[in-house]
């Protein structure tokens, strides 16, 4: 039994479970998205069938849950519940990890590792979401807790300490490095973006900033939303209802809504004028219809992460210190969990002593004339820290023989302990 297992219940453990860009395409990866009443649902019916704790990120690379059950299998049902994709195709594509393997793949993915973008650390704000909406329906216990908040840690140092997210490289990036690359004179060109959630509003950010592009539209189905934006960046805001004569007029359309389905097809182009379209959605919001059209080139932000560039080739150079990162937080961390074991021990014990102590102290009250109890509960409960704290350090540097000392001890005070859940 693992140190992951046994610091909590014996009849669960710990795992990660998810689908990501690397296995699974955008499409697929549609399937399994999860919205926020989704995630809300998860969490209820996690906490109706008394999984102990669970956190739930979906972003457009990925879709992960990591939580405590009886087995796998159990996350892998509840999820697919409330998306729209199936068991079977979840199992084709899907990827399990248990206990330490668990932990590992938690801090790759959280410090930004693992992101379809090296060093792109947008994922760590979706994993502090899903934490806190894990925490306010108490599905966050204390192992998760100190665990999630060690990857946070482990992110923000390597933020800080290496220079692994130099550039802000990011999809957003990537698309305006894909537009700089192949739009000629692309200041003097019409760009529209439709959509302006997280990732669109990154994406005009590093257009205003790199393109020196002052024909700028956006568009968004609430409009009130892309007046904010725009006002930041002295943009133009068109309304939904125009999007059409829009894109008859634009060289360069970016969409990043949030839809569950496409919101642009070849219904709605009507230019013979070339147009290249970039889809940042997951689900895709661009149907492949448009491809019919001779005029429109459409690139997906699946593509766009395969651009490398010497900004990707600097970062893998830091992999190896933001590792080392990783290994000493994951060490503290442990060290944590390790004295978590055996902590149910040391307060067993402590309550023994005590009711051996009160027993004592009752016993002389009745026997000794002007029995000074106050000063013989001050001196027996230093002597109780003493013992404990002596029995806490053996335990600590037990180097490997802690369970053999907690069962030497339980067996000689005859210890009762709740179990650590």
């Amino acid at each position: 039994m693992n140190k992951v297992q046994n610091a909590h219940t014996q009849s669960s453990q710990f795992y990660a479970i998810g689908l990501s860009y690397k296995k699974a395409d955008a499409e697929i990866r549609g399937h399994f998205s999860v919205s926020a009443v989704a995630q809300e649902a998860i969490l209820t019916q996690a906490k109706e069938e008394e999984i102990p704790g669970l956190v739930v990120i979906s972003t457009c690379n990925r879709t992960e849950l990591y939580g405590f059950a009886s087995s796998a299998t159990h996350l892998i049902k509840i999820l697919c519940e409330h998306t729209q994709g199936t068991i079977k195709e979840f199992e084709e594509i899907a990827y399990i990890y248990e206990g330490d393997e668990a932990i590992n793949h938690l801090f790759k993915v959280g410090t930004g590792l693992d992101s379809q973008i090296l060093g792109d650390f947008e994922i760590i704000g979706q994993l502090k979401v899903g934490f806190k909406n894990a925490k306010s329906i108490g599905l966050v216990n204390p192992y998760m807790e100190r665990l999630i908040n060690s990857v946070i840690q482990a992110s923000k140092r390597i933020k800080t300490e290496t220079e692994i997210s130099s550039g802000a490289t990011s999809v957003s990036f990537a698309a305006v490095q894909y537009i700089l690359a192949r739009v000629p004179y692309v200041s003097d060109k019409n760009i529209l973006l439709f959509g302006t959630g997280k990732i669109g509003r990154n994406t005009c950010e590093n257009l205003v900033k790199h393109t020196k592009n002052e024909h700028i539209t956006l568009i968004n189905r609430t409009k009130s939303t892309a007046e904010k934006i725009a006002g930041k960046f002295n943009l133009l805001v068109k309304d939904y209802a125009n999007i059409q004569s829009e894109i008859a007029q634009t060289d360069v359309l970016v969409v990043a809504t949030g839809a569950q389905k496409p919101t642009i097809n070849k219904s709605l182009i009507h230019s013979s004028k070339p147009l290249l379209i970039l889809d940042l959605s997951i689900p895709k919001n661009v149907a492949n219809d448009v491809t019919e059209l001779s005029n429109v080139t459409l690139i997906h932000l699946d593509q766009l992460s395969k651009i490398t560039d010497d900004t990707l080739k600097r970062r893998q150079s830091y992999i190896p210190k933001a590792e080392r990162i990783i290994e000493e937080i994951r060490e503290d961390f442990e060290a944590w969990l390790e004295t978590r074991k055996f902590a149910p021990t040391i307060q067993a014990l402590k309550n023994k002593l005590v009711q051996i102590q009160e027993k004592e102290v009752t016993t002389h009250r009745k026997k000794v004339v002007d029995f000074n109890e106050e000063q013989a509960e001050i001196i027996s409960n230093r002597l109780i820290q003493k013992i404990t704290n002596r029995f806490a350090n053996h335990l600590r540097e037990a180097n490997g023989t802690s369970e053999q000392s907690i069962d030497l001890i339980n067996t000689i005070f005859q210890l009762e302990q709740e179990k650590d859940v």
